[in-house]
């Protein structure tokens, strides 16, 4: 069994045809198709059905794509870390990012990659956690930050590197709320609209416990998205109060309910278990450690 079969096993999958296989391995049908057969042999089960002229992943052979993945993708990685010099980045870093740390890490990440790494390609990803760790079990990106409170464990994900930051009830200055001179509820939130991004089940269950079934998100948020630089700037522009990680938008002022909120994100560092660490994965840790914290100068409405 070599890495070349194992390639073919791969392209083969990808398109059912040997002979479109074939053209983009620059073979010969019938090499390809003595290949496959010689890595057949040697497994000692067949890895195709032969449908036509469609060829389709027999339950054996779905489980040896699997592996023949991990695989090619573990030798690609090998030959990257010896081609580089001691102490050079260089080579591509994939990063997925929830939609709190992304707001606060993607743009110095990028700034940092042009100004101090030129041989380190960078790709940000943004979407939410469930398809952030698919793509990374998928090996289409190297590593994860996000809120380690909506990931699943499992065993084949390594966490590590958690920051906590707290959230909070954030407006514009000079929102009606700002200027209440009585302590604040709940309901008095909810007689504007009430701006988040997608909240995990702790937060959900947080909000119930403090003020009540009502303030599930599922009822009392009206505006909701993936990005909270597009939340921030609508709560600055109108009378929407944004409930979000408070670093986030330091130029909004943080209302105090009571009962007080106390919840916090945290943010972790995924990666997959026995992988060999994508270049560059310091520089990420380094901005998680001086960015992902709370910034206590951020402005304050507190009853009088």
């Amino acid at each position: 069994m070599t890495l070349v079969q194992l390639k073919h096993l791969i392209s083969l999958a990808e398109t059912g045809s040997f002979s479109k296989s074939a053209g983009l391995l620059f073979l010969t049908q019938p090499a390809l198709s003595r290949s496959i057969r010689s890595l057949e042999q040697e497994l000692g089960q067949p890895l195709f059905d032969r449908v036509g002229r469609h060829s389709e992943l027999t339950p054996f052979g779905q489980e040896a794509l699997a592996r023949a993945r991990e695989l090619v993708q573990a030798a690609d990685e090998l030959r990257r870390a010896g081609q580089r010099q001691p102490g050079e980045l260089q080579g591509r870093l994939r990063v997925g990012m929830g939609s709190g740390p992304g707001a606060m890490l993607m743009t110095p990440l990028l700034q940092k990659a042009a100004q101090d790494c030129p041989g380190l390609q960078v790709e940000v990803a943004r979407a939410g956690t469930d398809l952030l760790v698919q793509a990374l079990r998928a090996r289409s990106l190297d590593a994860l930050v996000v809120d380690a409170r909506s990931l699943r464990p499992a065993p084949d994900l390594h966490t590590q590197q958690v920051c906590a930051m707290r959230g909070a009830f954030m407006v514009r200055r000079g929102h009606p709320l700002s200027k209440r001179r009585r302590a604040l509820s709940f309901a008095d939130v909810q007689a504007f609209a009430l701006a988040s991004t997608p909240l995990s089940d702790e937060v959900c269950r947080t909000l119930v416990e403090r003020y009540g079934p009502e303030a599930h998100p599922s009822h009392s948020v009206s505006l909701r998205c993936d990005e909270i630089p597009s939340l921030v700037a609508l709560a600055s522009h109108s009378d929407a109060v944004l409930l979000a990680i408070r670093a986030a938008a330091p130029e909004l002022v943080e209302l105090t309910l009571t009962p007080p909120l106390d919840s916090e994100a945290r943010f972790a560092l995924v990666t997959l278990a026995r992988r060999t660490e994508a270049p560059g994965l310091g520089l990420v840790r380094e901005l998680m450690s001086r960015l992902l914290r709370d910034n206590p100068s951020s402005p304050t409405r507190r009853p009088t």
